[in-house]
């Protein structure tokens, strides 16, 4: 480029230096010829007139002289621009101003974490009724045990699901105490061999994880889809679950089936993880319980989850590791939402950590303060809202047990609870058992 540079310069001097000759020769053979030319004798009898004359000339010159440079100037800026038009810009043009740019929903496949239970049809059957866009939502059926009738109803939905076989179906060593717990060792085995799968062979950013013996509500993809962005975007948030622990069918306002909540408890039964909490977790995952390792300080970090004030999932598993008993008594009483609720056209920013502080405790602390006795027996009717104080764990399991909602906590922390409080409705009323104004944090020995 630098060396074009001054064979183009005397290119155009060239040029310019014959137009400039060609002119003044044009305008020599252009001159009009005098009407009427003196006489040599006229100009030597009259001096004068022949200095007239040479003037006259050279004002005509002078003019054409004029004309020809204002030509020549014309020609030279026109060079010029055409040489910038030529060159080659050095600097990126500015981009036009564009609207918002709306990407593409994120794919979430649904991890079915699958044993010897035949009845995952029924999880399966819901999943592929309710889902969106096979694209979107792939279903990946992860099974453990090597039954093979279950292995057979899995396989029978083709290509639209994708099978996978946890390979290791080994006996674990386990301690003798825990003999009994065999079962618990197999699945938090086979959830690290499933999840390893998702995240490190399929590479996906996120994955919903369900047992087979969940069923799921019309709204659960629009709700995972709709909360994926926030849990994405809000470092306080580790997980979305599908699962209010106190979800029966009295203690939740069935007219608010979009009503979300923050949570402490992590609730599982239908929840959504990101890749890199897995990284976080990979590393450290329990041979056992696995759910209560998840709800211990050293995992959670102080971080919460989201969770529906209905239920999307619910659980027809009587027989499992539990052995039915926590079924009798307590799940299946769960309500699951029947009414599709268009969540990702709603506003979900009040589920922030610091909009939602701010609200929440100024409504729960806003409340009036009632007597547990008071409310059981429904007295002030006139209050629509108020709260029930605990100060000790005691005091919260006794008041738990006598308002219906569980009564356990795990690290400290109560089901569904948020900064030590839990909300429902207790008779139609909404109920929060909170702690002191202030409560500065969980205690891990209350367990």
């Amino acid at each position: 480029m630098l060396k074009k540079q001054p064979a183009g310069l005397v290119l155009w001097g060239a040029i310019l230096f014959v137009a400039w000759n060609a002119l003044l020769l044009l305008f020599f053979w252009t001159r009009p010829v005098p009407s009427r030319l003196p006489s040599d004798g006229a100009l030597d009898d009259d001096p004068s007139r022949l200095t007239h004359e040479v003037i006259r000339l050279a004002e005509d010159t002078e003019a054409e002289l004029e004309r020809q440079r204002g030509l020549l100037q014309q020609i030279w800026e026109y060079s010029v621009r055409r040489g910038q038009r030529r060159r080659v810009p050095t600097a990126v043009p500015p981009v036009p101003p564009q609207g918002p740019v709306t990407l593409p929903p994120a794919v979430i496949p649904v991890l079915v974490i699958a044993c010897d239970r035949s009845t995952v049809r029924r999880c399966l059957d819901k999943l592929l009724h309710y889902r969106p866009s096979a694209e979107r939502f792939p279903i990946i059926v992860s099974q453990d045990c090597g039954h093979e009738e279950t292995a057979q109803v899995i396989a029978s939905y083709g290509s639209a699901i994708t099978h996978i076989r946890q390979p290791d179906l080994s006996t674990i060593a386990v301690p003798p105490e825990h003999r009994k717990f065999q079962g618990y060792y197999k699945i938090a085995r086979h959830y690290r061999w499933a999840l390893g799968q998702v995240f490190r062979r399929f590479k996906f950013p996120a994955a919903v994880v369900v047992e087979d013996d969940l069923e799921v509500a019309p709204d659960f993809f629009e709700y995972f889809q709709a909360t994926y962005p926030l849990l994405r975007a809000d470092p306080s948030l580790w997980c979305v679950s599908a699962w209010n622990d106190n979800g029966k069918e009295q203690m939740v306002d069935a007219g608010r089936p979009e009503l979300l909540y923050r949570t402490d408890f992590f609730p599982g039964l239908g929840w959504l993880l990101r890749a890199e909490l897995w990284a976080e977790l990979e590393p450290k995952w329990p041979k056992a319980f696995w759910d209560d390792w998840m709800r211990r300080p050293e995992q959670r970090q102080g971080r919460a989850c989201l969770r529906p004030e209905i239920s999307r999932t619910m659980t027809f598993g009587r027989k499992g590791v539990s052995h039915g008993q926590f079924f009798d008594q307590h799940l299946k009483f769960i309500k699951l939402n029947q009414h599709f609720v268009p969540f990702t056209q709603l506003n979900l920013s009040y589920l922030r950590q610091e909009a939602y502080d701010r609200d929440f405790l100024a409504r729960v602390y806003g409340a009036p303060l009632l007597q547990v006795e008071k409310v059981r027996t429904s007295e002030r009717n006139e209050l629509g809202e108020v709260r029930v104080q605990y100060t000790s764990r005691d005091s919260f399991k006794a008041f738990a047990k006598a308002l219906g909602v569980m009564d356990d906590l795990k690290s400290g922390v109560p089901r569904a609870g948020y900064r030590g409080i839990v909300s429902f409705l207790f008779r139609g009323r909404r109920v929060h058992l909170a702690p002191p104004q202030t409560w500065e944090g969980y205690d891990p020995s209350w367990n």
